[in-house]
């Protein structure tokens, strides 16, 4: 019987892997045998992280520390990652920020820092393991965490250059798409809707919130711990090998309205 979703062997990238999402699809990742790398800037979460996934779900799993919009720092993690790992066979792009502010207000360090993280950051990952990895293999998964933000607009919380940065992730994951499809390397989207996570559970849980949900999001609620994982894992499949190009919103309907 075949396993349409068995990772095992393989080897992942989960950028922003310190906490959050970022955690979730790296666990539901390894739930399936993929070793995982846990890349972000603070070196003691992705080793902690590492250890934990190791000892849970038995694979390979290592902490690597970089901050995504070193050009520098991507090239060295890239190259300390295939010395010890030998392979990358998924990237999850998933490190990001959230400038909230009425676009009035808004700063241009504010607006550069978010598209220099959120967007270039996101490019120069995929840039450099696809430089160094799936081209030369021939194969590879990428996947940009982008948002239902990148979709829409939104009258809850003004972030306009969040949106235009995952907007921009939109449509870097369809040239990308484009560009590396027959290298056997294919490149899709995620976008979550509102996830609970340590950074989002105290505004999400509030009277507020709840009443927006209702009227908002036809499941009327939030993502819950978990809920993006299949996505991740459909995506992340070695089976999932004409779903190139694909933009999937995971937002309980939001976007359907």
């Amino acid at each position: 019987m075949k396993n349409y979703f068995d990772l095992t062997g393989q080897v992942a990238v989960v950028t922003g892997a310190s906490t959050g999402l970022g955690v979730q699809m790296a666990k539901a990742l390894a739930n399936q045998g993929c070793n995982i790398v846990c890349l972000a800037r603070r070196k003691e979460k992705v080793d902690e992280n590492a250890r934990l996934l190791a000892e849970e779900f038995g694979v390979k799993a290592i902490g690597v520390q970089c901050d995504i919009t070193s050009t520098e720092q991507v090239a060295a993690a890239v190259d300390e990652i295939l010395a010890k790992m030998g392979r990358i066979d998924i990237l999850i792009n998933n490190a990001g920020t959230g400038a909230v502010a009425p676009a009035e207000a808004i700063t241009d360090e504010q607006f550069l820092g978010e598209l220099n993280i959120d967007l270039f950051g996101t490019f120069k990952m995929a840039r450099e393991v696809a430089k160094k990895a799936m081209i030369p293999a021939g194969y590879g998964r990428i996947i940009n965490i982008a948002s239902m933000y990148g979709l829409v607009g939104n009258k809850i919380a003004p972030a306009s250059p969040y949106h235009a940065a995952k907007g921009g992730v939109v449509n870097l994951t369809r040239a990308l798409a484009a560009e590396w499809g027959d290298k056997g390397i294919t490149v899709n989207a995620i976008c979550p809707g509102y996830f609970e996570t340590p950074l989002t559970k105290e505004t999400l849980e509030t009277e507020f919130f709840q009443n927006y949900a209702r009227t908002m999001i036809p499941m009327a609620r939030y993502g819950k711990e978990g809920e993006l994982d299949t996505a991740a894992i459909f995506l992340a499949s070695p089976c999932s090998t004409y779903v190139n190009g694909l933009i999937t919103p995971v937002d309980g309907g939001y976007t359907s309205m």
